[in-house]
């Protein structure tokens, strides 16, 4: 278990029979930490399964960073920390454009930052039910987080080897070389054919 300092990230998996139950949970530790607002540190994600026993995200909460340059971008902790968990949910993150950097930077330090018993126990629990909620959060929440998860089946939690304030810098490099990429793709796009035809790509929200 990682050493637990002030700006040491604890990451909390529980599972749902239905994610009302998840949400409703989720809704309560949010509604907990805007009334506390000791720390900046916080995130939670609600994640479900479809009828093919696929996992999704179907709501999350991402704080944006106060720490350093990372000033201002979202945190998007419980995306990295699925993504690690059910890596087909990262990929579809990933190919939806713009967050996939800063999720990928996350993902990095939550597969480094967690010992593989952690990361498994983590898994197993969010893969017992239909639904899940993952959090994660400084340690001066850790009790209050707990007692407000209260219709979970079962319910897990570790600490991580990675700090807030390392984690905001490395999110303010990956958000910098996706904004550098994007600038020198720019370019590439100019160079058309007049009689090539204008491509069109429909996003969903």
């Amino acid at each position: 278990m990682a050493k637990q300092e002030n700006d040491t990230l604890i990451v909390i998996a529980a599972s749902y029979d239905d994610v009302d139950l998840a949400l409703a949970d989720y809704e309560a530790i949010k509604g907990l930490y805007r009334e506390i607002r000791t720390t900046h540190d916080f995130d939670a994600a609600v994640v479900a399964k479809d009828e093919k026993g696929r996992v999704h995200i179907v709501k999350k909460h991402e704080q944006p960073t106060r720490h350093g340059a990372a000033v201002g971008l979202g945190w998007g902790l419980a995306d990295g920390v699925t993504a690690v968990l059910f890596p087909p949910v990262g990929i579809g993150i990933a190919a939806a454009g713009g967050a996939g950097a800063t999720i990928g930077a996350i993902a990095g330090h939550a597969s480094g930052g967690m010992s593989r018993g952690d990361l498994k126990d983590l898994g197993e629990t969010l893969d017992t039910g239909q639904a899940g909620l993952i959090a994660v959060y400084e340690t001066n929440l850790a009790e209050q987080i707990v007692a407000n998860i209260r219709a979970a089946n079962r319910l897990v939690y570790a600490a991580t080897d990675f700090a807030a304030d390392r984690l905001a810098e490395d999110l303010e490099q990956a958000d910098a070389e996706a904004k550098a990429a994007e600038r020198s793709a720019v370019p590439n796009q100019e160079v058309r054919s007049a009689e090539a035809p204008a491509i069109m790509i429909a996003t969903g929200d």
